[in-house]
Parts: C-alpha cells; structure tokens; sequence
C-alpha cells in the first residue's frame, strides 16, 4: 500500500539532496531545504533518513556515484577504442558542467571534501564512488589488452586528472581543461599500447 509513491519520494528526497550537495556541499545543506526542493515533507524526510542528514548525505554520494559510473560506463562501452572514449567522456562533462552554467560538477567532490576527516560515513561512501569509477575505467582498459597493473595505475590517473580538470574547468568556467585533460590521457593511454 503506497509502496509506488513512497518508492518516488525517496528518490525525489535523495536526488534533490544530491544536486543541492553538489552545488554547496554538505554544511550549507539543511534538511528544511531538501524537503522544499524534494517536494515532500520533512517528516517524509526522517521516514526515509531516520538517521538524519548523515544517512540522507551518505544516499546522496551513493546516488551520484551511480550517476557518473552511468555515465562513464555508458562512454566507455560506446567508443570502441579505450583512448577515444576517455576524450568522449571528458568532452560530455565539460559539455554538462557548461550546460548547467558552471554550477554542476562532479556530484559528490564538493561533499567528499567538506566531510574528510569529519563525517567517516560520508568519507568512506566517497572513497567507494571513486574506487567504482576506478574499477570502470581499470575494466575497460584491461579489455583493451593492458596489464591489470598498468590498467588499475592508468585508472588512478584517469579519474584523479578528470576530477581535478572538472574543478578547474568550473572555476574557470572553460570547457578547455577538460577537453585538454581528455586528449592527453589519450595520449598516455596509447603510450602503453
């Protein structure tokens, strides 16, 4: 009974949660806040996140770890060749982050950073995301003919120069250091083959 509707108001609670997190982080984000964004109450709120904002924040960074592993997956499987998908892939964030005015960057960084050192659950539910992104990238460049060390290293770097690019490309508010980021990885990438 109810189940449906419950089901879609979690979901408007954790991704109204995450968009807001992004954008301002963990502090700046007030439960009254997701419950206004979210379109649901706050006691649907604690329903769903009895835990509280914690619990809410540690959903959040799940959900936009499995939003960007959709999208770097989704990339990675449709450009044949392992170099040119990772500058498909950078090139569709500097495109994203230019199509949301510079406000939507990577969904979990602004939180990671904010809650290292503070909020454990928070920190280890970001350290899982980027291991998942690792774990992506690592895969596909394995499939290429790579390695698995060379393929879990290139990974690392992959994701840490994709990561950095997306900041300084919000900053800056330029695709360009995206789009640079993506060709040279390229270009190490291919350096192994």
């Amino acid at each position: 009974m109810g189940t449906k509707h419950e089901i879609g108001t979690r979901e408007r609670i954790v991704r109204a949660t995450s968009r807001l997190m992004q954008r301002q982080g963990y502090e700046a984000t007030g439960l009254k806040q997701i419950s206004r964004e979210a379109q649901a109450t706050l006691g649907s709120v604690y329903h769903f996140f009895p835990g509280g904002k914690t619990e809410l924040a540690v959903e959040a960074v799940r959900h936009g770890d499995r939003e960007f592993g959709d999208l770097l997956r989704a990339t990675l499987e449709r450009v044949d060749d392992p170099a040119e998908a990772i500058i498909a892939c950078a090139d569709e964030l500097a495109e994203g982050l230019r199509d949301s005015g510079w406000a939507d960057g990577c969904p979990i960084t602004t939180t990671a950073l904010e809650s290292a050192g503070r909020v454990p659950e928070i920190q280890r539910a970001a350290e899982q995301a980027f291991a998942h992104w690792r774990a992506l990238v690592a895969d596909r460049l394995r499939r290429s003919g790579l390695p698995e060390d060379v393929a879990g290293d290139l990974a690392h770097t992959v994701i840490n120069t994709l990561e950095g690019a997306e900041m300084s490309a919000q900053v800056s508010q330029s695709e360009t250091p995206l789009r640079l980021a993506g060709r040279h990885l390229a270009r190490l990438i291919d350096s192994y083959r």
